[in-house]
């Protein structure tokens, strides 16, 4: 007679179910690791230092042929702190709020050729894009939904309708939940760079103060 026993009806073989546990605890370590590395994350994002005019430990960057003095602390990814030439320089200021909150304004800082200003854009491309409707929220600017059959869905662009050189912002909308949609903003500066400016759409309520804000940053660096 056979010593062999068969398995259970209806169940797994046991080496199958310890298959199962052993990918399950795979599965919940890999989680735990994923959390672990995000809650290091935030924790490192809440350390880092709020930028300020007064930071020191400058790092010296020559972009269009100029040559800036950043602070360390407003480099938004560690990999570019470093001296030498360089043809994009990602950094995050703060602009002081009409209430007097500080708000962080992300700086992307490119050659001149390489990005059209959104006072340019407005003529050439925003105004044959634009829907009827007017959109309200923010005193002193005009915002206009873009035609989503173009591909704009749930894009607006908020501009000053009485300037020759007019504060131009194109903003996305994003869902409530994840908070305020994201803003645009693309000047080109005396020296010759050209900055790109990424904001949470609330920054639209001080945009009479936008652009001093910013070049007090940019004379700071020598950007200006």
């Amino acid at each position: 007679m056979s010593s062999q026993s068969a398995p259970a009806a209806g169940g797994n073989p046991p080496h199958g179910l310890a298959y199962n546990l052993a990918g399950i605890a795979v599965l919940v370590l890999m989680l735990a690791v994923g959390a672990a590395y995000l809650i290091d994350e935030l924790g490192r994002l809440a350390r880092a230092p709020v930028p300020a005019l007064t930071d020191g430990d400058p790092v010296t960057q020559t972009i269009s042929g100029r040559e800036l003095a950043i602070p360390a602390a407003w480099f938004r990814f560690g990999e570019q702190i470093r001296t030498g030439f360089t043809d994009q320089i990602d950094l995050r200021v703060m602009l002081t709020a009409t209430d007097g909150t500080a708000l962080p304004v992300d700086v992307t800082l490119l050659p001149r050729s390489r990005a059209r200003t959104s006072a340019s854009l407005l003529d050439g491309v925003y105004l044959h894009q634009f829907s009827q409707e007017t959109l309200s929220g923010v005193v002193g600017l005009v915002g206009k939904p873009m035609r989503a059959q173009n591909g704009y869905a749930g894009e607006s662009v908020w501009y000053d309708a009485l300037s020759p050189n007019p504060f131009v912002a194109k903003c996305l909308k994003i869902e409530e939940k994840e908070g305020p949609g994201k803003c645009l903003r693309t000047v080109h500066l005396p020296s010759g760079i050209a900055a790109i400016y990424s904001f949470d759409a609330t920054v639209l309520q001080s945009w009479r103060q936008f652009d001093a804000g910013m070049e007090q940053w940019l004379t700071r660096m020598g950007a200006y």
